[in-house]
């Protein structure tokens, strides 16, 4: 026999009335309220307290900017302690800790406190400074050297993206140098005219010596790392030879230095003749933009990073990959050539000797792992490695500090930006969640 009251959602439960469907709608209706009336805020009250918290939440979450600036402390505190551990009077000091601890504590501050002083002082602002030409010199001799850690680091990072490890910068870099200096020197030209072309033939030097590992590797698979390291010698030893030789060696000098570039293929000054900034800071600037419009807004550029991301399955899709090979390693050599062309075009130089192009290749290699392989991160990479070259001069005249140690923080910084792993351990840093604020930030509007 059925039960006349059948329990609430039993498959034989007899139709609602009218009376209770209406009563249950409204007690639903009223529900739904309440709860929207407790999880809705308004836009002066909750959202952005709601966006603080999440704000705070990912600050000290392992994302890009937070393991940089962490990267950047933990290479300040040891560079510290290598000042103190470098210095002789500091280090007596702490042969007595135990009975004056204050000596040691007084002394360690001092010593670290006026070095890395001098360190900003040298590359960004010196507040004793007094004179127009003063005030901005040290933020010059910054930028001064950053350009060209632009086009190298570029050079290094947009071959990264297409899968090749690009050693040969510092080889490219030498042979843009000296086609720069060579047509700086014996081509006589207007003014405009006579620049462009010394820029031009340093690019062209330097994409021909990119051009050359990597139609090697596009038709022969031979590794790139291995030629462009061979290239890097035959470039040095290259000119070294060819300052010496007849028509290029100053006549006037008996050691190996050439003919100084004309003056009309120099590259003008930003700030007038007594700084030496000049106007490849604008360039450098100007090729960043075209970077990243390569790789993010071009065919080629999505070509570049399919072929970087997997090989064979850009082949499946179409793309030559014997192509893209050769034109990455062609526009790197050509971004490369113009760094080098910087360092005799600009104020760095006016003449070729055989220290003329220093260190930029290899350091456009830790501009660009600094810079995490993306144009506008090598740009303010090469600004921070400009930064520390200018501020490093000024820490060694002042504060009697060797300019190696410079590049000791330098190794330190890449070090722990190449290992957030570390960094992340060291600081209990929490797994980043962006997709979590992104989401959040896309519910609110």
């Amino acid at each position: 026999m059925s039960n006349p009251n059948p329990v609430s959602g039993s498959p034989d439960k007899e139709p609602a009335t009218e009376a209770q469907a209406a009563q249950d709608e409204a007690g639903n209706t009223d529900r739904a309220t309440t709860d929207l009336d407790d999880s809705r805020t308004t836009p002066s009250q909750g959202r952005g307290p709601l966006l603080f918290r999440l704000f705070l939440d990912n600050l000290w979450a392992a994302n890009t900017v937070t393991v940089t600036v962490l990267a950047l402390v933990l290479a300040m505190l040891f560079g510290a302690v290598l000042i103190i551990v470098s210095d002789p009077d500091v280090l007596a000091t702490y042969s007595y800790i135990t009975a004056r601890p204050g000596d040691a504590i007084n002394s360690s501050w001092t010593v670290v406190s006026e070095a890395y002083a001098n360190l900003f002082k040298g590359a960004v602002f010196d507040p004793e400074a007094s004179g127009f030409q003063a005030v901005l010199s040290p933020i010059s001799e910054t930028l001064t050297y950053t350009a060209p850690l632009v086009f190298t680091g570029l050079s290094v990072a947009l071959a990264f993206r297409g899968g090749l490890f690009n050693i040969g910068a510092q080889g490219q870099a030498t042979m843009g140098v000296i086609l720069a200096a060579v047509a700086g020197f014996a081509l006589p030209l207007p003014p405009v005219v006579h620049l462009l072309v010394a820029l031009i033939a340093g690019a062209v030097g330097g994409a021909v010596w990119g051009f050359i590992p990597g139609i090697l590797k596009a038709r022969t698979g031979a590794h790139e790392v291995i030629n462009t390291i061979m290239l890097n010698y035959i470039a040095v030893y290259f000119l070294s030879w060819v300052i010496i030789q007849n028509g290029v060696q100053n006549p006037e000098r008996s050691d190996a230095i050439s003919k100084p570039v004309d003056s009309s293929a120099q590259l003008p000054r930003l700030l007038g003749d007594d700084l030496r900034v000049h106007t490849g800071i604008l360039l450098a600037v100007l090729v960043t933009w075209f970077v990243a419009w390569l790789l993010n807004r071009s065919t080629l550029g999505f070509e570049l990073r399919a072929v970087g991301a997997n090989p064979d399955a850009a082949r499946t899709a179409g793309i030559s990959v014997t192509r893209t090979y050769v034109l990455i390693m062609v526009i790197s050599g050509l971004l490369a050539g113009l760094g080098g062309s910087q360092m005799v075009l600009g104020s760095t130089a006016n003449a070729l000797t055989p220290l003329v192009v220093a260190q930029i290749g290899f350091d456009g290699i830790l501009v660009a792992l600094l810079g995490r392989v993306k144009p506008w991160g090598v740009l303010l990479a090469a600004l921070l490695f400009g930064a520390l070259q200018a501020g490093g001069n000024r820490m060694q005249s002042y504060s009697g500090i060797s300019l190696e140690l410079v590049t000791v923080l330098q190794a330190l910084i890449v070090i722990f930006i190449a290992a957030p792993a570390l960094v992340k351990a060291i600081f209990q840093l929490r797994a980043a969640r962006a997709a979590r604020l992104q989401t959040s930030l896309a519910k609110g509007w």
